[in-house]
């Protein structure tokens, strides 16, 4: 870890907890900075509050509290998920208090370059693929950011010879000031958290952030194949390496003959490739790019291609039940996901899906259902998925209270050769803690089967 002392004796306020919230007042606490926690639940209910309360760190729970802002504060570090619009945030801003996310810190005190990925789907795919080439190319990559491990936590323990690869969503880049990644990669963009960033095109100018501070001397790995992203690099000062699954290119990462390609150079056959699904070429293509960025010989390459099935909670294979075979994608969070999980498969489709109401339809999945046999819904939006599924003259359409109780339904309508699938189209949060939780609850659902 770099020795900074730009935090010394700084009067610093961490808004909201969860892992990245306790790992940025100890850091801060150890880099000399007088810390105040502000979390929103109750201190009796709230372990993390007095782990920290042990530590010396002064800590004020159970609301968010604006006369905080009268208390001096030099810098406000957020925990991502809290909105812009929240009173003590906008305050901030207003009297002109910085206000940054944990990967900031993370970047500052960081010995290691970043290889940062973002974009609305294929981002955790992309950064676990990525992570396991530099590992098996002997790079010694270590792995952070939205994927699960704290940023600010990896950094303490990273060294020069280490790569921080970094999944980062749009929440986390809105809050960045000088995080500059050696390589970034921008996998897609479409309509994502707009309840979050009110507009498509703040949204997208979040997910632009990751390049803003590169220049010449870094890379930004972006996807060719749609306007949005292409004038994100327009903009950017950096090295620009497209990808392209629709077309060839004279340079980049693109498909030819049946082969993934690297500036013209065959590195690896399709068929050889072990991830199901067309979608997962863009993550092939962008992860490969970087990898061979990073001097990442093709054997390496290859070797995780052949043999690398896909994430946890991203269309994972669960189990073959009487025949049924069972797929987990629980991080299917929006509609676009959800078409992709349903392109995958040719037989017919028990469908369960459901979650948070952020407002929009699901009129884009209509097309899509035409293999869809039952449609097993659950949450706020239950009533919106089952209206679509009437539209694609979907038979038989169930509603039931959560993921737990939609396994066993989705099975009785099954039959041998069909396909379950958890592919949500929605966030989780309106029943559970993350999609991670809810991936987990239906697996565990799914073993009951047996």
């Amino acid at each position: 870890m770099r020795q900074i002392e730009s935090y010394q004796h700084k009067k610093i306020l961490v808004l909201g907890l969860a892992k990245s919230g306790v790992t940025a007042a100890t850091l801060l606490h150890k880099l000399g900075a007088f810390v105040t926690v502000n979390d929103k639940k109750p201190l009796s209910e709230n372990p993390e509050a007095q782990g920290l309360l042990e530590q010396g760190i002064k800590v004020i729970c159970g609301e968010h509290p604006i006369g905080l802002l009268d208390e001096g504060f030099e810098l406000i570090v957020k925990n991502p998920g809290i909105p812009y619009h929240n009173p003590l945030i906008e305050g901030a801003i207003e009297k002109g208090i910085p206000v940054i996310t944990e990967v900031e810190l993370a970047y500052e005190i960081s010995e290691a370059p970043f290889i940062a990925i973002t974009g609305t789907n294929g981002k955790t795919t992309t950064t676990t693929l990525l992570f396991e080439m530099l590992k098996t190319g002997k790079k010694q990559p270590l792995i952070a950011g939205n994927i699960g491990t704290v940023a600010s936590g990896v950094a303490e323990e990273a060294t020069k010879d280490n790569t921080i690869v970094i999944e980062l969503s749009s929440f986390q880049l809105m809050g960045i000031e000088s995080f500059n990644p050696k390589i970034a990669i921008i996998t897609n963009l479409y309509d994502a958290h707009l309840d979050y960033h009110g507009t498509r095109q703040e949204y997208i100018r979040a997910k632009a952030n990751i390049t803003k501070n590169q220049t010449e001397l870094e890379y930004l790995i972006i996807n060719a194949d749609q306007e949005e992203t292409m004038e994100i690099a327009r903009q950017s000062k950096a090295n620009i390496i497209p990808f392209s699954t629709k077309k060839e290119l004279t340079e980049g990462a693109f498909l030819r003959d049946g082969w993934i390609m690297f500036n013209c150079e065959k590195v690896m056959n399709i068929d050889e490739i072990a991830l199901p699904g067309v979608h997962n070429l863009e993550n092939i293509l962008s992860s490969m790019a970087a990898a061979k960025l990073s001097g990442v010989e093709n054997n390496a390459i290859q070797e995780v291609l052949r043999t690398f099935t896909g994430v946890r909670h991203r269309l994972q294979y669960v189990a073959n039940v009487n025949g049924r075979r069972v797929y987990n994608d629980s991080k299917a969070t929006n509609s676009l996901a959800t078409i992709k999980a349903l392109a995958a498969f040719e037989a017919p489709v028990i469908l369960l899906a459901g979650g948070l109401d952020r407002g929009n339809e699901f009129d884009e999945l209509l097309p899509y259902l035409k293999h869809v046999k039952v449609l097993v819904t659950f949450g706020q939006t239950a009533p919106k998925i089952e209206r679509i599924g009437r539209e694609a003259g979907i038979k038989i359409i169930n509603r039931v209270d959560n993921v737990e109780k939609a396994v066993p339904e989705a099975y009785r309508y099954s039959e041998s050769g069909d396909v379950i699938l958890l592919s949500p189209a929605c966030a989780s949060w309106d029943q559970y803690k993350s999609f991670e939780v809810r991936g987990d609850i239906f697996i565990e659902a799914v073993h009951k089967l047996k």
